[in-house]
């Protein structure tokens, strides 16, 4: 790409005095020199989508409108390549989530208020791999999206959906998925299950009792295996090699049901938070040359505008305070423990693509599209993550 890439974006923004110095200089540093002599598509391009709705808005305020917990990803483009120190060994063992530069730095940038949230059914989900999970719906008062939590174990309850409600009857907590243990045909009581003799206690506030899950290693109770997901439907439903988002969600899910423990935290971000629609334009700048970071800035979008607090109330309301995170994602790892660290990550648990742990070619995603991806979020993003040499 020509250096009149960047001076075209500058000259843009200017003319619209939308973009202050910094994210100038963001842009120019993003978008890089490949040839100085030959021009190609993206010569005097203007930035594309100002916005995801029709009427205008400048980009210093869309970049004020960010969530604060991935903000600074917006905030330091300039200083992805500063992250190169941080490697992987690429074998698949788990590493300490603490040893990442400047993680309180970042942190001081999260909210500190949580969004309020609350689990309004929960249903039994009998898999395709033998395993069941329950299947968690939540509300929330940030936004109008239904997110989800699919959960494998029984015994982690949402407290929300639990709470004993004036008036409730055995039959309400019962279809709200309210219950101890599994329905049944004739079943009467969702606090007690006849069958097993299990029960339900409650605290004078309705709670049920004991409902955090804290890691204690003198009981044998480990820290519990999440995975936050966001949403990405080419991925997950239209068979896309461009990403490993699907691969990521079904690695997740089997190896949560082989545990018997586990909640994949499901949010409805579409496109790392700017929505199918703005994604599909991103794809189609890739194809025209640009890699997944250069796409979303031409967009006026930052690299990553997902929140996460969403996902830190969600398992807190679960009382999943102890967790091991699957993800190659560092700034995931401190938005999700949150400004107070009210969740713990104890415990990275690396996501190594399957075509890299399986090189005889029958597993895993392979197409130049998923190259480039890989290689933008390791070499743009900072993520934890380093491709095995081939024998």
């Amino acid at each position: 790409m020509t250096s009149s890439t960047s001076n075209s974006l500058r000259t843009s923004s200017t003319q619209n005095n939308d973009m202050t110095v910094t994210e100038q200089e963001q842009s120019s540093n993003l978008i890089t020199t490949s040839s100085s002599t030959t021009p190609d598509v993206f010569d005097n391009l203007p930035i594309i989508s100002p916005t995801l709705k029709p009427h205008e808005i400048s980009a210093e305020e869309t970049i004020a409108s960010l969530p604060l917990d991935l903000k600074h990803i917006t905030e330091s483009i300039s200083n992805f390549n500063s992250t190169s120190d941080l490697t992987n060994t690429g074998s698949g063992s788990a590493t300490p989530a603490r040893s990442i530069p400047n993680a309180e730095e970042k942190r001081n940038l999260l909210p500190s208020r949580l969004p309020k949230v609350e689990c309004y059914v929960r249903a039994r989900i009998p898999t395709t791999n033998g395993r069941e999970s329950f299947l968690h719906v939540y509300s929330n008062d940030m936004d109008n999206k239904e997110h989800l939590a699919i959960v494998f174990g029984e015994d982690i309850r949402s407290k929300s959906l639990f709470r004993q409600k004036p008036n409730d009857s055995q039959e309400a907590r019962m279809t709200r998925g309210a219950y101890i243990g599994k329905l049944y045909p004739g079943r009467k009581t969702a606090d007690i299950d006849e069958r097993t003799g299990d029960k339900l206690e409650f605290d004078e506030e309705g709670y049920v009792k004991n409902q955090i899950r804290k890691a204690d290693p003198s009981k044998g109770v480990e820290s519990t295996l999440v995975r936050i997901h966001s949403e990405c439907y080419t991925g997950e439903t239209a068979w896309s090699a461009r990403c490993d988002c699907g691969e990521q969600f079904d690695e997740a899910g089997r190896l949560m049901g082989i545990n018997g423990h586990g909640c994949i935290v499901y949010l409805r971000q579409e496109g790392r938070g700017i929505g199918l629609g703005e994604k599909l334009k991103a794809y189609n700048l890739q194809d025209l040359g640009a890699d997944t970071v250069q796409a979303n800035v031409m967009l006026r979008h930052p690299a990553d505008k997902r929140s996460f607090s969403m996902a830190t109330a969600i398992l807190l309301d679960l009382g999943l305070v102890d967790i091991k995170l699957m993800t190659n994602n560092p700034d995931k790892i401190i938005a999700v423990e949150g400004k107070d660290r009210l969740v713990k990550v104890t415990e990275r648990v690396p996501m190594i693509p399957l075509a890299w742990q399986h090189q005889d070619g029958h597993d895993g995603i392979k197409s130049k599209e998923i190259d480039s991806y890989l290689r933008t979020k390791i070499e743009r993003m900072g993520h934890l993550l380093s491709k095995p040499v081939a024998n």
